[in-house]
This record gives structure tokens, sequence and C-alpha cells, in this order.
């Protein structure tokens, strides 16, 4: 099968490679799915540059999000052959994900994809809405909360604002410019700050009448959780899916004294609680057709490497997506 791959960690053009591969074969409980597309995401090119983690094999096929079709199952399996699916964790504690034409992995971890979904948006899933769905049921949100969503027109985020929007919270978000405040208002935040121009505490302050928000959705707390004095109320909830560092420092006496919860999470790792409550929402959602996807750039497998650099530096509005076959 045609497939991306690396051997050893770096810059994306130097060690990203596409050529043959074994084509894998399901084992037991297993299902292989006939890839259409690849969704690339920042953990991606983390994992791909050595930032994250060193080599958990000799060679490596990145990326855990992507869609297609099953085209055969494994012994235990009902026949699922033909089914349309969107797959998550696909290269999480496994060496081959799903930049290839091919990928075999648990009947579970692949999910069935509504026909008005396009394989292209079924590669948005795995990472972008579920982390954004457990993020909004973890933040608790209800019609009387006041949220900020953290960087509004990231992946995440967009998902985030619309879960949070179904909840009926108020939604307060931040991005670095216009055409991301037009993406993030389209989804349905209610408040823009552009972090560049604005002082994003004093605009907290003003648009809260001094009293600070109820919750954050967070996608850097190595880098934004010092300023969380200025943007919180008393009896807040921090929920953090992402950090720019190993480490973080923050205001902690200042956050015992308000009484602030802090909840971390890894998409990763949910509970199968939460993963089956999240694919459950999500998958009702997806049927009913009431979510707004954005692929904002597609391109073939073999431009892989342009795909991280892209991601990597952070040009796209919208999710990266290669077609495979």
């Amino acid at each position: 099968m045609q497939s991306a791959f690396y051997v050893k960690q770096g810059p994306a053009r130097e060690v990203l490679q596409v050529g043959e591969q074994p084509t894998p074969e399901p084992g037991p409980g297993e299902v292989r799915v006939h890839l259409k597309t690849s969704g690339v995401n920042p953990s991606d090119w983390k994992s791909r540059s050595g930032r994250t983690a060193s080599m958990s094999a000799p060679l490596i096929i990145p990326h855990s999000d992507g869609a297609g079709d099953i085209d055969r199952v494994g012994p235990g399996v009902a026949n699922r052959v033909g089914e349309r699916v969107w797959i998550w964790n696909g290269q999480w504690r496994r060496p081959h994900g799903t930049a290839a034409e091919y990928i075999v992995l648990p009947s579970a971890q692949a999910v069935l994809l509504p026909e008005r979904i396009s394989y292209a948006e079924g590669a948005c899933f795995g990472i972008p809405a579920l982390t954004a769905l457990q993020a909004v049921r973890l933040a608790e949100l209800s019609p009387t909360s006041t949220v900020m969503i953290v960087g509004g027109a990231g992946s995440v985020a967009h998902y985030a604002i619309q879960f949070a929007k179904m909840r009926g919270a108020r939604i307060i978000t931040t991005v670095s410019g216009p055409e991301k405040e037009v993406h993030a208002r389209r989804a349905g935040a209610d408040e823009v700050i552009n972090y560049r121009t604005e002082n994003v505490g004093q605009r907290i302050k003003t648009l809260t009448n001094g009293l600070g928000v109820g919750a954050v959705i967070e996608l850097d707390l190595s880098t934004n959780g010092k300023d969380y004095p200025n943007i919180l109320r008393r009896h807040a909830t921090v929920v953090v899916y992402g950090m720019s560092s190993s480490e973080s420092m923050l205001p902690t006496l200042w956050l015992m004294r308000n009484s602030i919860t802090l909840r971390l999470f890894l998409v990763y790792d949910l509970s199968a609680a939460d993963r089956d409550a999240c694919l459950a929402e999500l998958g009702a959602l997806l049927e009913s057709n009431r979510l707004m996807h954005t692929v904002g750039r597609r391109l073939p497998l073999h431009d892989i490497a342009l795909a991280h650099e892209l991601s990597e530096r952070g040009e796209i509005i919208g999710n990266i997506v290669l077609g495979i076959a």
C-alpha cells in the first residue's frame, strides 16, 4: 500500500517519506479501513519532530484521524464490510496511523459516518471534535454560564464554540485577527477579543461587569495561566486540553483563595464512560447535521511534509486534510 512514514524524527521535509509499505490484515476484533482521508493535527507534527516523545517504533505511519470504508473484518467481528466510518486514536499507542491507504484497528474505533458527511469532514472528528466536546462537558456549561474559549479560530475551539452555544452559554473568545474573528463569530461566539491589539483581562472585566468568566476552555496553560486572576471569577472552572511546555507557572495562591477548579485531560486517554458519552452526543449531532465543519486545506498524501509545515506554522483556518486515494 502507499503510505507516508518516517524512520527518524526531525524537520518534516527531512524525515517524511511516501512509498510502499505492507498492507495490513485485521486480527481478532479488528476491522480494516480503506482510507480516503487523513487528518493532520498539531500532535502529529509534535510527535514527528521529537518535541513530545521519542520514536515508539522503528517506522511510524503518522496521524490519528481519518475516514474511509471498511473493506475487511477480523475474527469475532460482525460483517461491517462497506460501512463508511471515521476513526479515533488511529496512531495512539501503535506505530501505524492513517497516513496510508489502509489501517487496521479495533472495531469500536471505526465509527459510522453519516452519508451527508464527507470523508474530508470525517477526518476532523477524532481529535478536534472529541476534544472540544469533552472540554465543554467538563466545563459543565448551562444557559447561565459565561465561558472564555481560548483561540476561537482553532480547530478544537471552533467545535467548542458550537457545543457551548448548544448549551446556551454566553461565549467570549480570543483571536489574532479580523479573518479569525469572522470565523469564530460564524461558529456562534458572542464576543471576540483580539489578543494582539487588546488587553484580554480588561476586556473580560468590561464584558462581565468586573466579575470575570465562570469557565475557561484552555489550549495553552503554559502561556495563559498567569493571567487567570484578571480573567476568572470566584469558583470558576478551567478545562485544559493543551499546553506549550512541560511545566507551567501558575498563581496558585490566588487560585486556591478563589476556589478555582483546574480540570486537565488528554483526548487520547478518555475513560470508557467519557468516550461513550462523547461518541453518543457527537453521533447524534452528525446524524442531524447540526454541526459546522471547516476543512481549511486539502492536499494529496505526497504533500504530507507541506501539511505538517502548515500545521506547525498555524497558517490555516480550519483542519488540514490529506486525500489518500
